[in-house]
């Protein structure tokens, strides 16, 4: 499943997480600090003694940095938060969600549409993805609330050697008026199976895969998914499959060509509670709302760097970004 990446954990106890709680297998998460703050444009709320919301979310960085943000939020409410991020993958955080053990959490519409609700298709357009997502998930008890500008889904970069040796290369649709010899990509095996992957990607833009007019597979590198990001940057292959967000393509000075033809599906970062916590705590929409109002894609690549690149805190990254826009203060 997209983005999924396990932690140290049985094989025993990850085939049976379906129908385990995390309290009962003693699964931790990898960490619950976050600084101590006070209350900026948020305002602490007049909440019942003990009142008290669990956040959870997956082990990637900007899950990590979505799930702090979340925390630091939900504390300068003056809520008791319990810190519940950075767990390995998406079935505990789903079972979790689901269960309404977890309150909170931060995920993507398409991720949503296509693996939790079972569809075959992801939706390119950003808002009816949301709108469709938002309506389905409310028989689940859960309330999705308004997508950020957040849009994490696959792209194509190339570097600037590539766009200065080509020409002006700035969208999907460019790559087809190219040599046969320039047209050459590294992605990783799951990219290269998807149905939302490579080979349909090609197609949607007029380009045969596997024919010598349109993408040879001699042409295709597979590689782990790190490694696509440095050879897109050295020019192992003119474009390189990445996650729209990434901080590497800040760091190694890549640009994500524009999906001109709307294939890829939308992949938007939404702020998702527990439906009967959200009718207990409706202040909490507000609160979320206005921080995704502030979230895009750019924003995350950004903070992303700051941890993949710089060696930062997912939580000191959160902290800092939603001090910077006054949603909170140092304490």
């Amino acid at each position: 499943m997209r983005r999924n990446r396990f932690g140290q954990c049985t094989v025993r106890l990850l085939a049976t997480l379906a129908t385990l709680s995390v309290a009962s297998c003693g699964l931790q998460p990898a960490t619950s600090y976050v600084p101590e703050i006070a209350p900026g444009s948020i305002r602490e709320l007049d909440l019942p003694k003990g009142a008290s919301l669990t956040v959870t979310g997956k082990n990637f960085t900007e899950q990590l940095i979505l799930a702090k943000m979340a925390v630091l939020a939900a504390r300068a409410a003056g809520f008791e938060v319990s810190d519940m991020s950075g767990l390995p993958g998406s079935v505990p955080v789903r079972n979790l969600m689901l269960s309404g053990q977890a309150q909170i959490h931060w995920d993507y519409t398409g991720a949503a549409w296509l693996t939790y609700l079972g569809q075959d298709r992801g939706l390119p357009d950003q808002t009816e993805q949301w709108e469709a997502v938002r309506d389905a998930e409310l028989e689940n008890g859960l309330t999705w609330l308004e997508p950020s500008g957040l849009n994490n889904t696959y792209a194509i970069a190339v570097s600037e050697d590539v766009q200065e040796e080509l020409g002006p290369i700035s969208k999907l649709s460019d790559i087809a008026g190219l040599p046969i010899e320039e047209r050459t990509f590294c992605v990783e095996s799951e990219f290269n199976s998807r149905t939302d992957g490579l080979t349909p990607m090609l197609m949607h833009y007029g380009i045969a895969r596997g024919t010598p007019s349109g993408v040879p597979n001699s042409n295709i590198a597979i590689l782990d998914t790190g490694a696509i990001y440095e050879a897109t940057a050295r020019g192992q292959c003119n474009f390189g499959e990445v996650f729209g967000s990434d901080g590497r393509i800040l760091a190694l000075d890549l640009t994500v060509l524009e999906d001109d033809r709307k294939f890829f599906p939308a992949y938007n970062a939404s702020a998702i509670i527990n439906t009967e916590t959200l009718q207990q705590y409706p202040q909490l929409r507000d609160i979320f709302d206005s921080i995704s109002a502030e979230i895009t894609t750019e924003t995350m690549q950004e903070l992303n760097r700051k941890v993949d690149v710089e060696g930062q805190e997912p939580a000191e990254v959160a902290a800092d970004w939603l001090t910077e826009k006054g949603f909170i203060r140092p304490s």
